[in-house]
């Protein structure tokens, strides 16, 4: 596990943009080796392709917020990561998923938990923070919502894939949810967006399967605003990913958003002190995205690779994994 700062090179921080995404597909126990190249090319083709996406939307002058659901759309519909399609077993052998919104603007936000039959809670998410008074909904409370909507149904078993139910049978085997990397495990987390557009307006976005072999309607940060997901016009936007219990403990995206306003730190100096102090003093593990009101880009993580990608109006789409 990498706990000290990386040396980030300028193009990533500290250079102000009229409009800008980031996006992330997790952070965790992953170690290079567990994907071969062309699963890594894959991977990070379709993470810049998703930033490409973003970055044409935002110059045409779309709003930040749904800049975000469909970017945590695309990922969500994407097998390679744990959100949506893709998302790992909870202890009886289903998927729960959760995911929260916000905009910067007003901040208004909209949550979900334990979702089971929306392919993309993200999409609920947003109906909950649009068309209902309620800022978070859980269980079936959610999902019945979800179809008053009319929102898409799928069967559980959409979510399901091979690699997630090997994950699942390790698990089981080793009487552990997974946090530490197996045979089968390249990563825990979720996926998230971030966004500023040319109208000044920020927003924030995450989704996710949660921990594999999740046990006792088990949540973590992802759909808890303040912690896994926070959007503030003022300060910046930030979606979070990794060790969901150290992340709520430490209510990473809202601490970051007030180290800005209170302390009158820069964006990088908020989410380093977070990341690289703050988390590890509990254990925790992970990484966040974030971009402030003035178009800067921060991607600081603990561990050994946090799939990623960025873009702005002075920064050329990009993708990353562990370096």
């Amino acid at each position: 596990m990498r706990l000290t700062a990386p040396l980030y090179p300028k193009e990533v921080c500290c250079m102000p943009n009229e409009y800008a995404i980031v996006i992330h597909g997790g952070a965790g126990a992953m170690s290079k080796g567990k994907l071969t190249p062309a699963q890594e090319s894959e991977i990070k083709s379709v993470l810049k392709s998703i930033v490409e996406e973003g970055l044409a939307a935002l110059k045409a002058e779309a709003d930040a917020l749904d800049v975000v659901q469909k970017a945590v759309n695309r990922l969500e519909d994407s097998i390679w990561f744990n959100a949506g399609k893709g998302a790992v077993f909870n202890h009886q052998g289903n998927h729960e998923l959760d995911a929260s919104i916000m905009c910067g603007k007003n901040l208004e936000a909209g949550a979900v938990s334990g979702i089971r039959f929306s392919p993309n809670p993200i999409d609920v998410a947003r109906e909950v923070m649009m068309n209902s008074p309620h800022v978070y909904l859980g269980g079936e409370g959610a999902e019945q919502f979800a179809r008053v909507q009319g929102l898409p149904q799928v069967e559980n078993d959409y979510f399901s894939t091979d690699l997630r139910y090997q994950q699942l049978q390790s698990a089981i085997k080793a009487q552990a949810v997974i946090l530490e990397p197996t045979d089968h495990d390249y990563k825990y987390g979720t996926v998230g967006a971030v966004a500023f557009d040319k109208h000044g307006n920020l927003a924030a976005a995450t989704s996710t399967g949660g921990i594999t072999n999740k046990q006792y309607g088990r949540i973590g940060d992802s759909p808890v605003i303040g912690a896994g997901t926070y959007a503030n016009n003022q300060t910046c936007a930030v979606s979070a990913t990794g060790h969901g219990e150290h992340f709520l403990r430490h209510v990473v995206a809202h601490n970051i958003s007030s180290r800005m306003m209170l302390a009158n730190e820069s964006l990088e100096q908020a989410t380093h002190h977070v990341v690289f102090k703050d988390l590890p003093s509990t254990g925790g593990s992970g990484g966040v995205i974030a971009v402030d009101h003035k178009g800067n880009i921060s991607l600081p993580f603990n561990t050994e690779g946090m799939y990623r990608g960025w873009g702005g109006s002075n920064q050329p789409a990009q993708s990353k994994i562990y370096e």
